[in-house]
């Protein structure tokens, strides 16, 4: 892009030279004028990388050309783009500051020596202007960009991470109650042991597969939560789950929301309380999903807290749905309502 910029400039600067006349006072063309176009335009090739000693460059030229004698209409476009470049590239007071002392010093040093300077005076001003201000636009909206490149970003790693704490932590947790759990009765009932191991297997098997499925960013939205199996993997840690579950309509968004929501439920009931029932119910009623997970565990553990009511809370409202929980006269209550597919 640079050289075929500085390219078009330097045959644009050799044709306008030759095609039109120069008014006096000013010099006509001739090689040492055409060799200055030249060297204004050839400044550019720095542009990309060097942006303030391109301009620092055409300045220079600039000055040298009026000494000359020479018109400076042919290299003060040069100098307009290097200047664009400039307040495009940099942000900072202290080297715009800097490119303002360079164009300053050039300034004095263009009316000091050309020979007719009042009459350039409009032209310089409207380069100005258009050269600082239309620079400046594109640095903010490129640090406009780079903001929301970088916000999104973040949206999505904490999405990642909040599928990772949902999903796998939820499998990850019921190992460990399974595994605790036929531990203690190994002895006494090895049948019960080895079925609690199949179940450690069978989630550790499935813990993996999610986690691939995260590291790759492959989401599946419209999977849903097989409520029998994991009935039957609290079951298998100890503790009864009870499912009252109608029939619900949801957009897969809403699907995998409620999915987290359910798994998030249940596996607070199992690491916050050692004992007791557990009863979810799910039913639609007309435009609405209404989820509830009721704990009526007994011995409530008192772990530090984590982030799962946030999360829960966090995708029933990027639903448009509405969420609750605290205790209740039965125990614990988690309560969730989504909106229906329309």
């Amino acid at each position: 892009m640079r050289i075929w910029l500085s390219g078009g400039l330097m045959a644009l600067s050799v044709a306008v030279g030759l095609a039109f006349p120069v008014p006096p006072p000013y010099r006509g063309p001739d090689l040492p004028g055409l060799v200055l176009c030249l060297l204004a335009a050839a400044c550019l090739l720095w542009l990309r990388r060097r942006p303030l000693r391109a301009f620092a460059a055409t300045c220079a030229v600039l000055v040298g050309n009026a000494a000359a004698g020479y018109p400076g209409t042919l290299v003060h476009w040069p100098l307009w783009i290097a200047l664009f470049a400039c307040f495009a590239a940099y942000g900072d007071a202290r080297r715009r500051a800097l490119c303002g002392a360079v164009f300053a010093a050039a300034l004095g040093g263009f009316l000091a020596l050309d020979r007719d300077p009042l009459d350039s005076l409009p032209g310089i001003a409207m380069g100005l202007v258009i050269a600082t201000v239309g620079g400046d636009a594109l640095h903010s909206r490129r640090a406009h960009t780079a903001e929301t490149a970088a916000r999104v970003l973040l949206e999505e790693r904490a999405r990642l991470a909040r599928e990772l704490h949902d999903a796998v932590g939820h499998a990850v947790n019921v190992m460990v109650m399974q595994a605790a759990v036929g531990q203690r009765v190994f002895a006494s009932d090895p049948a019960f042991g080895r079925d609690a191991l199949r179940h450690v297997e069978a989630l550790g098997r499935s813990a993996l597969t999610e986690l691939d499925r995260l590291v790759h960013a492959l989401d599946d939205p419209a999977a849903t939560v097989d409520l029998r199996a994991l009935a039957e993997r609290v079951r298998a840690a100890g503790r009864e789950l009870d499912l009252d579950v109608g029939a619900v309509d949801l957009a897969p968004d809403g699907a995998a929301a409620l999915n987290r929501i359910v798994q998030e439920a249940v596996t607070n009931a199992l690491r916050h309380t050692d004992g007791g029932r557990i009863r979810l119910s799910l039913a639609q009623s007309g435009g609405r999903v209404r989820l509830e997970v009721v704990n009526e565990g007994r011995g409530l553990t008192g772990g530090p807290p984590g982030r799962g009511l946030a999360n829960m809370r966090r995708r029933a409202a990027g639903q448009g749905g509405e969420f609750d929980a605290g205790p209740t006269a039965e125990g614990f209550a988690v309560r969730a309502t989504l909106p229906a597919r329309p």
